[in-house]
């Protein structure tokens, strides 16, 4: 593996490239090598829940599932809040029971992101893709043992450089989410922002990988 990307919508099976490809349970498709699995907080309808929460626990065994997720949190939808925390949390206690990461779809929603984490004890890696905020909150998460993803905002928005330029080597991912860039454009940008070879960058993700994902996949 010489990339990985941390969250993709788009299975491209480029050579050297790992992609985390987020799958809904209801458009299961197996034909994707490795990928997560979660309820996004976009796509719950009540009348689902049950269901696809059992798909969820049938794939999350399987070594190719890398991850939960995304699954999350989102104040600007229409979604009733109380409805996203219920489902947010059974899978967290589904990553929980099958020692998974969790890819998180947060906004607006950090404080009860990271009260749901305390609250119920989850020790599984977490990790916020897109992450696109300020130095504080990233600085919180860190403290919470988060890990954050960087891509399309930090290609969009200069701004983050510093924010980025803080993470801790230990504690970041990059990814593509649905832009039309590739991996290895946000590989160059981040290893710009960090003063680093592309080479040494590519080792530290994998580094991050191996720890986070614990898997053969590679």
């Amino acid at each position: 593996m010489e990339f990985f990307n941390l969250h993709t919508h788009h299975y491209t099976g480029s050579s050297g490239i790992l992609e985390l490809v987020n799958q809904y349970p209801a458009e299961f498709d197996a034909a994707i090598p490795t990928y997560s699995i979660g309820i996004h907080p976009w796509k719950i309808v009540v009348e689902n829940v049950t269901a696809e929460l059992q798909v969820i626990e049938h794939q999350l065994p399987f070594e190719n599932c890398l991850a939960l997720g995304e699954c999350g949190l989102d104040k600007r939808i229409e979604v009733p809040f109380d409805l996203q925390l219920e489902v947010f949390e059974k899978q967290l206690l589904l990553a929980e029971k099958y020692r998974k990461p969790v890819v998180i779809h947060c906004v607006a929603a950090f404080q009860e992101t990271i009260a749901l984490k305390k609250q119920l004890g989850i020790s599984v890696p977490m990790i916020i893709h897109g992450f696109s905020k300020s130095e504080e909150l990233a600085q919180q998460l860190l403290d919470n043992s988060f890990y954050l993803s960087f891509g399309k905002y930090l290609l969009r928005n200069p701004e983050l450089e510093s924010v980025f330029k803080d993470v801790p080597n230990d504690r970041f991912f990059l990814e593509t989410d649905t832009i039309e860039e590739g991996i290895r454009e946000v590989y160059q940008l981040a290893a710009r922002y960090r003063n680093i070879d592309l080479e040494t960058l590519k080792q530290t993700v994998n580094t991050n990988f191996k720890k986070v994902f614990k898997t053969p996949a590679v």
